[in-house]
């Protein structure tokens, strides 16, 4: 019987957290409808796991993914501000009323724990920086409120059901298993995949923007200590970050250097939704549940760039 439950786990972190779970022995459970997730992901999964092909926002579904659990792992979500501003029906669904149906039938099965994956996209365009925990949030689409309705929402069930929950506020996850080849990819697998095809990668922008990227094997840290942390879980909220702000001309350039030239970049609009700058305090993290990022953007890089160029033709 699994112990603990992925929902999302055929994602890029979902899977992350499900082969980092296997490779300690555990049993994993996973909960996936594969609409953005990857079965790709799943295949390269090594150890003793099942999967349940549905949607989160079935109820009968999720109370046979939950049967057993005792710590979930909350990644399943429709990713991406651009896609929530296109279509907000579809992510306010799927996010916050997955989370709704998740809360509600965990706390029927007997659920202790639930680690969910925030997002930092809830603070907004606020001048100040760093992001702490304590700002009033100032979501600008779609997709940042229905992360941050999600955090009210585990919190909330905190304290009516004695779940405990952990919010966890993800600052721009990157790693080897992220999606290139969706329109809605994120800025470093497109650089890449751009870099090592020789292609000008897309900027929207000035390419002055920055952000806290933070490489995958921290986040899959950050949620384990969630997990395993003897500290009470209440329904806080803490950053997942490097604490390391980087623009993204740095970024292109560190690419350049992992791909032997100087890339020039395609400028084009700002898109809409989008912050401006992004750095994060990780102090509260580490008080609560001990996290210290272990891999800095720069080896994170090499790493991702020499995952992509194996498979990128």
């Amino acid at each position: 019987m699994a112990k603990y439950l992925v929902t999302g786990g055929a994602g890029f972190i979902g899977s992350s957290i499900a082969e980092a779970l296997l490779a300690r022995g555990e049993k994993v459970r996973i909960i996936d409808n594969l609409a953005t997730g990857r079965r790709q992901n799943l295949e390269s999964l090594k150890g003793d796991y099942e999967l349940v092909e549905a949607s989160i926002v079935d109820p009968e579904a999720m109370a046979k993914a939950l049967d057993g659990v005792e710590v979930v792992f909350h990644q399943a979500a429709i990713p991406s501000v651009s896609r929530s501003v296109e279509t907000p029906q579809l992510s306010l669904m799927v996010n916050v009323q997955g989370t709704t149906v998740l809360c509600d039938v965990a706390r029927h099965k007997g659920v202790k724990r639930i680690v969910f994956a925030a997002s930092s996209s809830a603070y907004g365009d606020t001048p100040t920086l760093p992001k702490v925990e304590t700002m009033a949030p100032s979501p600008r689409s779609p997709y940042a409120v229905s992360k941050l309705t999600c955090e009210h929402l585990l919190r909330v069930s905190a304290a009516l059901y004695g779940i405990e929950t952990l919010s966890l506020r993800y600052f721009n996850v990157f790693g080897p298993r992220q999606d290139p080849t969706s329109q809605y990819a994120a800025v470093i697998p497109n650089f890449i995949t751009a870099a090592i095809k020789k292609m000008r990668p897309v900027v929207h922008g000035d390419g002055e923007q920055t952000r806290d990227f933070c490489f995958i094997a921290n986040t899959v840290g950050a949620n384990l200590l969630a997990a395993g942390t003897s500290n009470k879980l209440e329904g806080q909220t803490v950053n997942i970050a490097c604490g390391e702000r980087i623009s993204l001309n740095q970024l292109l350039a560190y690419i350049g250097e992992e791909a032997g030239y100087k890339i020039e970049a395609d400028y084009r609009a700002p898109r809409v939704g989008d912050v401006r700058d992004s750095l994060a305090s990780i102090e509260a993290a580490r008080a609560l549940i001990g996290y210290d990022p272990k891999i800095d953007v720069r080896e994170g890089l090499a790493k991702t760039f020499a995952a992509f160029k194996e498979f990128t033709k």
